[in-house]
């Protein structure tokens, strides 16, 4: 968190008390600091109008890419995501020479990700905040926060997982059983180290069988029984491998 000087808090205490300063006598540096006590006070609300200000008023200057970073993270602390995805993403776009750029990278993701929803709903976001984070390890892999970027991949991709093995399901019940197939071959193939992966495998199996494709269950079977051993359906799976031969 950037520090501001005592002066700041003063000139604060004054705004409240008299409406309001003239920034047009204030300097980059200084106006920049002034907004970044507002932002810091948790007054989103003036921190806004102080950092649009700094970028109109003072392009180019030192304080340019504080006052880009930080009104993104404004609108990310209103939960504005999108709004501060856009301003993370202009950072990165416009400023790639910037100190901010690994963080504002991560925050696009983090921006995405804090509007993925359940998993019954579209997952568009889901999948911009996976493309992002992978951008974030890709272009930063010593960054401290890449585990973190790790984690939150895996419990999105888990999620579309989840919607996929859904959707196969629905198939079979409704007797669709070659949609039912397909779907959860896509989730064994695609989402193939989350926890959807081996029941969507199995799930498959049993309705190759059902559809007399033999020899296609058994290279199926082959297959599970290779990556998941240790799987709780691997028992059930030997046994239908045994039944077949």
């Amino acid at each position: 968190m950037k520090r501001f000087p005592v002066f700041i808090l003063i000139m604060l205490i004054f705004w409240g008390c008299s409406g309001g300063l003239d920034t047009t006598t204030m300097g980059p540096q200084e106006h920049y600091d002034y907004a970044f006590a507002f932002y810091n006070d948790e007054s989103y609300e003036e921190a806004l109008r102080e950092f649009e200000s700094i970028l109109l008023q003072y392009p180019g200057s030192a304080v340019n890419d504080d006052a880009q970073y930080y009104l993104g993270m404004t609108y990310f602390k209103r939960e504005e995501f999108l709004l501060g995805a856009y301003e993370f993403s202009k950072l990165i776009r416009d400023i790639p020479a910037s100190s901010y750029v690994p963080q504002a990278q991560y925050m696009l993701a983090e921006s995405y990700y804090q509007l993925s929803p359940n998993y019954q709903l579209d997952q568009t976001y889901s999948k911009k905040a996976i493309d992002e984070f992978q951008a974030f390890i890709e272009f930063f892999p010593l960054h401290e926060r890449v585990v973190e970027a790790e984690k939150k991949i895996t419990e999105l991709n888990t999620k579309l997982a989840q919607k996929e093995y859904m959707n196969a399901y629905i198939y079979e019940r409704m007797s669709y059983y070659l949609a039912a197939i397909k779907y959860y071959n896509n989730v064994y193939t695609t989402y193939h180290d989350t926890e959807y992966a081996p029941m969507a495998l199995y799930g498959k199996i049993k309705l190759l069988i059902d559809k007399e494709r033999y020899r296609e269950a058994l290279e199926d079977i082959e297959s599970f029984l290779r990556k998941f051993p240790q799987n709780e359906l691997a028992g059930d799976v030997e046994s239908l491998k045994k039944d077949l031969q």
